[in-house]
């Protein structure tokens, strides 16, 4: 076990553990290609919207695993709003289900929207924060796409609205400062609640 303190820690974990007997068939798909050994749960603390102090699960890549806690260590000092951090598996790995619900998540294997590529959630390689009010937002055959379904009051990012990420907010610089890419700076679509590693990474880990 990799411990920073008792309250923002990393955990390897094996199939045969109760961790895995969680994500299998959910998260981890039976064609998921990352070996479970690439992979670290993490507990965290952070403050939901109640302004009170709750515990968070994370699945991720052990690649970010090191900067994600410190990154939410960090978000936790400094009392940064975030509702929920769950296993998306408690959503029955339902992307949306668990975006509608404001859920912060990273690992689930899974394909990029509309694409036949791994997502790099599909790798753990990736967080998404406050996910209702950060929408992944593009144009599909010409219409406008919002993920999740419910977050069109979102989508007009010229509106002022609690837990908005721009690149004035402390999640978007703690991530940057750590290497990670933000969703809302691509150019064919937004994804304002996405955090990544860049491509670069993936393919020296995954090539």
């Amino acid at each position: 076990m990799e411990k920073k303190n008792m309250d923002f820690y990393s955990l390897e974990f094996d199939k045969d553990s109760e961790i895995f007997a969680r994500i299998n068939g959910l998260s981890y798909k039976d064609n998921c290609t990352v070996p479970v050994s690439d992979l670290r749960y993490l507990h965290v603390l952070h403050f939901g919207f109640d302004g009170k102090s709750h515990e968070g699960e994370i699945i991720c890549n052990k690649y970010i695993a090191d900067d994600l806690l410190d990154i939410f260590q960090k978000l936790y000092e400094a009392k940064y709003p975030i509702e929920k951090i769950k296993l998306v598996d408690e959503y029955g790995a339902d992307d949306e289900k668990s975006m509608a619900d404001n859920n912060s998540s990273s690992f689930n294997f899974r394909f990029i929207s509309y694409t036949t590529k791994i997502s790099k959630h599909g790798y753990g390689l990736a967080m998404d924060i406050n996910t209702l009010y950060n929408p992944y937002v593009k144009t599909v055959d010409g219409r406008l796409s919002v993920e999740p379904a419910n977050a069109t009051d979102y989508v007009d990012r010229t509106k002022d609205f609690p837990y908005k990420i721009d690149d004035e907010d402390l999640a978007y610089k703690l991530f940057i400062e750590h290497g990670f890419e933000w969703g809302g700076a691509w150019k064919n679509s937004k994804d304002y609640q996405h955090f990544e590693v860049p491509d670069s990474v993936v393919k020296k880990l995954y090539n």
